[in-house]
C-alpha cells in the first residue's frame, strides 16, 4: 500500500488507475481499493484527488498561472470537475482562495499542518494571512 501510495505522491499529475496501482501493490484491484481505504482512511481515487488539489493550492497562491493551466498541471482534465473538486476539499474555489495573496515566509511544517486539506471531517484548511 505504501509503494502506491508513494506512486501516487510521486506522480500525482499522471494518469493514474486503479490496475496499475493493484500491480504496485502486487494485489488484486478489489483488494486495493478496500485495503488502501482501510489503512488510510479513504478511496484511492479521493487520495489523488485530495493530492492533486494540494499542489494546486501552492500554485495558485505561489504563482501567476491561470487556473485553467494549474487544472491541467496537477493531473485534472476538465476545469469544471477542478473546481467542483476543489471546492469540496478547500471550501472555496480555486478563484477565491487565490485571492488570499501570496504565501508568507513561514516554516514549512507550520503551512503544511495548517493548509493540508483533509476528507476526515476535520475543519477547513485555515487562513494564512
Amino acid at each position: 500500500m505504501l509503494r502506491a501510495r508513494d506512486a501516487m505522491d510521486r506522480d500525482y499529475a499522471e494518469p493514474l488507475d486503479i490496475p496499475s496501482l493493484a500491480r504496485i501493490a502486487n494485489v488484486s484491484e478489489a483488494h486495493f481499493i478496500r485495503t488502501f481505504r482501510a489503512t488510510f482512511g479513504e478511496t484511492p481515487h479521493r487520495y489523488l484527488q485530495r493530492r492533486r488539489v494540494e499542489r494546486a493550492m501552492f500554485l495558485l497562491r505561489a504563482t501567476d498561472r491561470s487556473v485553467t493551466d494549474i487544472c491541467l498541471d496537477v493531473g485534472f482534465t476538465s476545469l469544471g470537475t477542478f473546481s467542483r473538486i476543489f471546492r469540496e476539499i478547500v471550501g472555496e474555489g480555486p478563484a477565491v482562495y487565490r485571492r488570499r495573496g501570496p504565501i508568507q515566509a513561514v516554516p514549512t511544517c507550520f503551512v503544511m499542518a495548517w493548509t493540508r486539506p483533509s476528507s476526515f471531517g476535520e475543519v477547513r484548511a485555515r487562513k494564512i494571512v
